[in-house]
């Protein structure tokens, strides 16, 4: 099952009624079929990454998220410098910290980095930055999980950083609902391969 705005019902589309379809979607992909996606959306970014030099910044994938926590390892056995997110105990900007292989857990059901914290300004270091996402669509605009962390970490990237929207297939749309503080993306990661966007 894949995510179309076809799906949605008449009149405009909220982001409540996409994430609410998305969601949806994602959680009836059979176990096998999201096995097979992860290890395609490995490859994936350990393609892209190659096609750079220096830190990047990754996530461990959460509930039916698309990708696995062993892309992460994998980038790291790589020899990336990957950097985590970290969730902040106040609404703002993501903290940062290496990803040495220990994890701890962290608010939300989310797992995150034990070592030092960098700090929000960490991402600024990065030469690519993979982003979860709900969706994406064909203009930049990300549909995320509606917390604000990224949409409040992206602008403090390096300006013209690859920010590379991982995604489930059908996720790609065409036009979602974007609001004035949404951080757009620069392409989308898919299990089929990646799509420049914006």
């Amino acid at each position: 099952m894949t995510a179309r705005a076809e799906d949605l019902p008449p009149g405009p589309a909220t982001k409540r009624e996409w994430r609410r379809l998305l969601r949806a979607a994602r959680a009836a992909v059979a176990p096998e079929i999201r096995a097979q996606r992860a290890e395609a959306l490995a490859a994936g970014m350990l393609r892209i990454a190659a096609e750079h030099e220096g830190p990047l910044c990754a996530y461990l994938p959460v509930g039916s998220e698309p990708g696995s926590s062993a892309a992460v390892d994998a980038l790291r056995d790589a020899g990336f410098e990957v950097l985590l997110p970290i969730v902040p105990a106040q609404p703002g900007p993501l903290d940062w910290a290496r990803h040495d292989g220990r994890l701890a857990p962290g608010p939300i059901g989310l797992r995150e980095p034990a070592g030092p914290r960098l700090g929000p300004t960490a991402i600024g270091r990065a030469r690519l930055v993979f982003v979860p996402a709900l969706a994406v669509d064909r203009r930049g605009v990300r549909l995320g999980q509606a917390g604000g962390y990224y949409d409040r970490s992206l602008p403090l990237a390096t300006p013209g950083t690859p920010l590379v929207a991982v995604v489930d297939e059908g996720e790609l749309v065409d036009e979602l609902p974007v609001e004035p503080h949404d951080h757009r993306v620069t392409a989308v990661l898919q299990p089929s391969g990646r799509t420049a966007v914006g």
